[in-house]
């Protein structure tokens, strides 16, 4: 016997939202939206929450269970019973329940628009389809299996205090027509990207890629998008500064130069961001963490030349 504690919510009923719990038996091999069913169709059919095909295709049926975003239809319940028998389930984070773990998907979908999520061909239409080699594919491919079931947006720590994050579906599916050898708008496509909220906002938690059910990967694709709008010499922001600056900081000494790495990361002409570094300067003053005024190389500097060299070739 299984507690499921269900976080409820009805606005008509009850301004705030509150657990209830269930007590069922689970199946062997009882999927957790099975034994959602189970609740819905024996003890309580006021019980409201999305499913479609029960296959991990159409991403309807993410919840939250125990704190972590994931399908109902993917996960078998007896997996995610804790230690007190029980398993929590919420509605999906970063979005306004509707109700009981029922969500808002107007965020999301609205952040899925901005990216242009459809292809701007580069010629007119031909007389049958447009050509692509597998290699071509492949670039794309991880990130057209996504199914925007949102366990990713929900779960991204970045979205959790900046609204104006695009969130790492948006982003994967934005990678999936950046790479697309097919389109004609790589380069404005990546310029957008790198804007406030864009690609350069992620914090690299890895969140996203740990609640993905399928191969999308969203963290690895905002690294390709990451990749080419360097290579394309969209460096005009805080983000592509920072990598360039990071990068050139180890080619030179083989370790990082954190005195030179914020001033190059702001902009030697970006005034206002200099002088914003001034107070945080003075609190490491203060707590004795400011490092060393003159940035010396390690020992093995030539052998980290060296590999970059490797690599440039």
């Amino acid at each position: 016997m299984a507690i499921f504690r269900i976080k409820r919510f009805n606005p008509e009923k009850q301004p705030e939202p509150y657990f209830e719990e269930f007590q069922l038996d689970i199946p062997d091999g009882a999927t957790l939206l099975d034994c959602m069913n189970q609740i819905k169709w024996t003890l309580d059919g006021s019980l409201s929450y999305r499913m479609s095909c029960r296959s991990a295709i159409c991403g309807s049926c993410a919840v939250k269970s125990n704190g972590h975003a994931l399908l109902a239809c993917q996960r078998q319940a007896e997996h995610l019973v804790d230690d007190n028998d029980t398993i929590t389930l919420e509605p999906l984070g970063n979005m306004k329940p509707v109700k009981d773990l029922v969500v808002d998907f107007t965020p999301f979908w609205d952040k899925v628009n901005k990216i242009k999520p459809y292809l701007e061909p580069k010629e007119d239409p031909p007389v049958k389809e447009r050509h692509q080699s597998q290699e071509e594919f492949l670039i794309i491919d991880d990130a057209s299996t996504c199914i925007m079931c949102g366990a990713c947006y929900s779960d991204c720590n970045t979205l959790e205090v900046d609204d104006n994050f695009l969130g790492p579906a948006a982003l994967a599916k934005a990678q999936r027509f950046v790479g697309d050898s097919r389109d004609s708008k790589t380069l404005q496509r990546v310029q957008d990207l790198s804007e406030s909220g864009g690609i350069w906002d992620c914090t690299h938690c890895g969140e996203c890629v740990e609640r993905c059910p399928k191969p999308a990967r969203p963290f690895d694709r905002i690294k390709e998008i990451m990749t080419v709008a360097l290579e394309k010499g969209v460096h005009n922001n805080n983000g592509a500064r920072h990598a360039l600056s990071f990068t050139n900081s180890v080619k030179r000494s083989g370790n990082l130069n954190e005195n030179r790495i914020p001033v190059e990361s702001m902009g030697f002409f970006n005034i206002p961001g200099l002088l914003s570094l001034i107070p945080v300067g003075l609190r490491m003053l203060l707590k004795g963490k400011v490092p060393p005024v003159i940035h010396h190389s390690i020992e093995e500097v030539d052998d980290v030349k060296r590999i970059f060299k490797e690599l440039d070739q």
